[in-house]
């Protein structure tokens, strides 16, 4: 039997929702690329600061994983194509079209269909009846030019961000370094690149800062390998329509709805090395905020990053670590 290594991805902080989206990403594209790799995650309790950590057969270096990265989102990004669609705000109509022939395909193109059913319901509709609600997770609707799924469809694409630093100092990034940054290193945030929001360092708040981060002038940079990672972990996350408040509204699999109705990603952080099923069989449990049924599969504790909005514009908070009364 093939020997098992295991690596310490030690970019993806665990109170990121986007870097959790980019392990998520990560582990959908290693079982794409390299079945035979059969690859599992835990969390370093016993290594701090906390990290997920990825075990993967002992021929498998960090060349190996980036260029399995790599490879995986060249293919599975070409499923990303809306057909010109900018927003995610498509008609009941059009929607039960788009969605009923991505199912009549699953069996061919099942990334294509787990893609989909992570974006939008035909089974939940706005007050007006003119659109389907879309994935929480949607934070831009065209404001300030931002378009999720132009993003969705771009980013993923884009293999290496700009070159970096200015003038006589500009430094051209490869591939697969900017993949490694993202899994291997400290974030620096050194890419002038569009994002989706699910970094809390995007947060456009300016309580006690200096400056306002919204200012035009102003230019926030971002994580490139992360997001193009984060893009395809979103198929991960289907939607799931729920009643609440007498009207069908979107939730997704570990989604959480808090008690003053904000929308939160809620995830569990296990000791255990275990699969990508796994990990979306424990986001959808019902009970997970039972202490027993947490102990029974290793759950050492959760995190839950809320959505928040100012202005026109949305985020996600750092993710903090949930109570027993939350």
């Amino acid at each position: 039997m093939t020997g098992r290594t295991t690596h310490r991805l030690e970019g993806l902080e665990p109170d990121n929702l986007l870097a959790f989206m980019a392990l998520l990403g990560l582990l959908r594209i290693l079982e794409e690329t390299r079945p035979d790799w059969r690859p599992r995650v835990f969390w370093t309790f016993d290594e701090l600061p906390l990290r997920p950590a990825l075990r993967v057969p002992e021929t498998a270096d960090e060349a190996a994983i980036v260029g399995a990265a790599s490879e995986g989102l060249r293919s599975l990004s070409a499923r990303h194509d809306f057909d010109g669609l900018r927003d995610l705000t498509l008609p009941p109509q059009e929607t039960a079209r788009r969605l009923g022939q991505v199912a009549a395909e699953a069996n061919e193109a099942p990334y294509t269909a787990d893609l989909w059913s992570a974006l939008v319901s035909d089974a939940a509709i706005s007050h007006d009846r003119k659109k389907a609600e879309p994935t929480p997770l949607c934070l831009m609707f065209g404001q300030g030019h931002q378009h999720f799924l132009a993003r969705l469809a771009s980013i993923p694409r884009e293999a290496t961000p700009p070159h970096r630093g200015v003038g006589g100092r500009k430094v051209e990034i490869s591939e697969g370094e900017c993949l490694r940054e993202a899994l291997f290193a400290p974030w620096t945030r050194p890419d002038a690149t569009q994002s989706f929001r699910w970094d809390p360092n995007e947060d456009v708040r300016y309580a006690l800062r200096a400056r306002d981060p919204t200012d035009a002038k102003t230019k926030e940079t971002t994580q490139h390998g992360a997001n193009r990672l984060a893009a395809i972990g979103i198929s991960v996350l289907t939607v799931v329509p729920r009643q609440r408040a007498g009207e069908v509204k979107l939730a997704i699999v570990g989604g959480v709805r808090e008690a003053d109705g904000r929308f939160a990603v809620e995830w569990p952080m296990w000791r255990e090395p275990i699969s990508l099923a796994c990990i979306r069989a424990l986001l959808s449990h019902p009970h997970l905020d039972r202490s027993e049924t947490r102990a029974a599969f290793g759950i050492v504790e959760r995190r839950r990053a809320r959505r928040i909005s100012s202005g026109k514009f949305m985020n996600f908070t750092r993710a903090n670590m949930v109570s027993e009364q939350d």
